[in-house]
């Protein structure tokens, strides 16, 4: 049953780059079975609630890689149609190129720049932090989730990803996990190009706890990996996961043309051929769809209990349970306005208007973090 999920979404990734001419299929391909893994047996997520206050949150750094998510979303209950998987990149579709935060139900983070992904998923898990240590009682746990991402070599050879992850090692960012797809290809060939640092010994000088995976179709490994990093809680977690690009694509597998461009119908057919596919265009079995739904029914048993506890929270602390939903619906404190500096004519350093007003605003504002 995993498997003809997972291959759904490598055959959902292929069909709808080559239907738009355009896109990455390769990186789609190559993380399957890890998206399959994590979305299935670990995301906490309610297809019927996206925007549910403590869901764990999940970041597709590599934004290049959309239809992966677009497959997850379609197949697990979001009410992305296969209509919309069909459009891919179209103008007016809820899936473009990249995804987009509001635009399609689901979607965390906009992503596509490399390496801002993994500053998103390190504030997320910043804000968890705060959340947690604001509004949690005794007895009274509102804030209990995680954030996870998925990240590629381009994403780590950025200074962005660097200084995150820098920060995260410092902060002990336990409840935040990175998936590394070190597949050692980019859009002009191999990594070895440009890219030759020991990306784990790096992670450790930073403070992280890493964790090996060396084949990306081995789920037992991947959900091994992925329930240590979910004990963690002192340090965050880098799980380097050795991945094939376009995988198990015959001839285009491990090349740097499988990454950002279509693989032809010739190439397709061959790897719907090796998979025992039907050759319809973008055919979802029906035990893929029952296999992911289970996602919408354990979402609804996770939302529920937490609403449980929400609910005795508001009897507990009623004050803190308001300002609770305020900050999850972005409302400001009422005149917060009215304690912000007035600068006279003459000169000020822009470093010094900034700090004085964050002065005024924190006491304030206590969602501000910095």
């Amino acid at each position: 049953m995993a498997w003809r999920s997972i291959n759904t979404l490598r055959v959902l990734a292929m069909e709808a780059v080559e239907q738009a001419q355009s896109g990455h299929p390769g990186t789609p391909m190559a993380l399957a079975p890890a998206a399959y893994v994590l979305w299935t047996r670990h995301l906490r997520h309610h297809p019927g609630a996206p925007d549910w206050a403590d869901r764990d949150r999940f970041v597709l750094s590599c934004g290049h890689a959309s239809m992966l998510l677009y497959g997850l979303l379609h197949l697990s209950g979001y009410g992305l149609s296969l209509d919309e998987i069909r459009a891919f990149r179209q103008w007016g579709s809820r899936t473009p190129g990249h995804p987009e935060r509001g635009h399609t139900p689901g979607v965390e983070i906009t992503t596509g720049p490399l390496g801002q992904g993994v500053g998103n998923a390190v504030g997320m898990a910043i804000a968890e932090r705060l959340l947690a240590d604001q509004f949690n009682r005794p007895g009274h746990q509102i804030v209990d989730h995680r954030t996870w991402a998925l990240v590629s070599d381009g994403d780590l050879m950025e200074g962005v990803a660097s200084e995150a992850a820098s920060l995260a090692g410092h902060l002990r960012l336990g409840r935040l996990t990175l998936i590394y797809d070190d597949n050692r290809i980019t859009i002009d060939g191999t990594t070895s190009l440009t890219f030759s640092e020991d990306v784990g010994q790096r992670f450790e000088a930073y403070g992280w706890q890493v964790l090996r995976v060396d084949d990306g179709n081995d789920l037992a490994a991947i959900d091994a990996a992925l329930s240590a990093a979910s004990v963690q809680s002192d340090l965050p977690t880098l799980v380097i996961l050795r991945t094939v690009i376009a995988d198990p694509a015959p001839t285009k597998r491990n090349t740097s043309e499988s990454h950002g461009a279509p693989l032809g119908a010739a190439e397709i057919a061959a790897t719907k051929k090796l998979l025992g596919w039907p050759d319809e265009p973008f055919h979802v079995p029906d035990e893929a769809r029952a296999d992911m739904a289970q996602s919408l029914e354990r979402g609804r048993r996770w939302h529920a209990e937490w609403e449980a506890r929400m609910a005795e929270y508001d009897v507990a602390y009623p004050d803190r349970a308001a300002e609770f939903r305020d900050r999850m619906a972005g409302r400001l404190p009422a005149d917060w306005d009215r304690v912000l500096p007035v600068f006279e004519g003459g000169g000020l350093a822009t470093r010094q208007a900034s700090q004085k007003i964050l002065d005024a605003l924190m006491p304030v504002i206590p969602a501000l973090a910095g």
